[in-house]
């Protein structure tokens, strides 16, 4: 069975657990503390994306893996990243305001990015590698923009219900894309394992880049360091299903080898995560 019968049900429902937390302050905290969503934003849709750019170069990706990788990067926050900066004793509302922006923003962002790493990939495979803007942006919307629609409305019309779905759906989203993972890895781990000393550290040094660019990034903003954690978090936490359904959708680019470097992603990610966040709770009770 492909992936992308998995994928798509997990995206939707986990942009509908977005839409389910959102609140009208998520959006009009950019005009009262604007600094600390700018810097987000910066990470996340500039110096993340500009880091994947020179590590698939740094390391001459072939062009599926060059995309892949910077189709990673591309994506919006992941959702998870609320837990995580909860768990970091970070600013959870700054969390929740820069996956909701950056999810609206990549809609125009991401076919952007991957036109030009379209372009630039090079190499002998590089003819193989089309992306049909067009089907990009409709799936987008489909799959991104519709399903937080519909879970802020269920939250402005039904409150209480909404708030009982968002408890259980936010327990789910760790083990449906760990259940993803897992089934991509049983039906393309040949190639997973051929390519992994290659892939896995270029996936690996981007996380640790991301996260390091992010923390330099907020010091040099000053500002806080519940706010750097969350900052941390949001920009070495993308959205692994995203890249995945794009990478394997029959009306993008059909390529499900493209969506490697994305699971792969969301294995390393989720470690390095837990890892910082550990670290940041031995710090605190030292």
């Amino acid at each position: 069975m492909s992936t992308i019968f998995i994928v798509i049900p997990i995206l939707f429902v986990l942009m509908f657990d977005l839409g389910l937390t959102l609140r009208l302050a998520d959006f009009t905290r950019l005009a009262r503390s604007p600094r600390p969503v700018l810097v987000g934003l910066l990470g996340q849709l500039v110096v993340l994306p500009a880091l994947a750019f020179g590590l698939a170069w740094a390391m001459h990706l072939e062009p599926v893996f060059f995309v892949g990788v910077v189709l990673i990067a591309c994506c919006p926050g992941g959702s998870s990243s609320n837990v995580f900066s909860m768990l970091a004793g970070g600013d959870v509302a700054l969390s929740v305001t820069l996956t909701a922006l950056s999810s609206i923003i990549t809609l125009v962002t991401v076919p952007l990015v991957l036109m030009w790493a379209v372009a630039v990939s090079g190499g002998p495979g590089a003819a193989a590698v089309h992306l049909p803007v067009g089907n990009l942006l409709m799936q987008n919307i489909v799959l991104m923009a519709v399903p937080i629609v519909l879970g802020a409305v269920l939250r402005k019309w039904r409150p209480a219900v909404a708030g009982r779905l968002a408890r259980v759906l936010g327990k789910v989203a760790f083990p449906a894309l760990m259940l993803l993972a897992g089934v991509f890895f049983a039906q393309h781990h040949r190639e997973i394992i051929a390519n992994f000393g290659q892939l896995g550290l270029c996936v690996l040094v981007l996380i640790l880049l991301a996260a390091g660019a992010a923390s330099v990034l907020s010091r040099a903003s000053r500002l806080t360091g519940p706010v750097r954690r969350t900052i941390v978090i949001e920009v070495g936490m993308q959205n692994a299903a995203q890249a995945i359904a794009i990478a394997s959708s029959p009306f993008i680019f059909n390529n499900e080898a493209m969506a490697i470097p994305a699971i792969l992603y969301a294995l390393m990610m989720n470690v390095v995560l837990l890892s910082y966040v550990g670290w940041l709770r031995f710090v605190a009770k030292a």
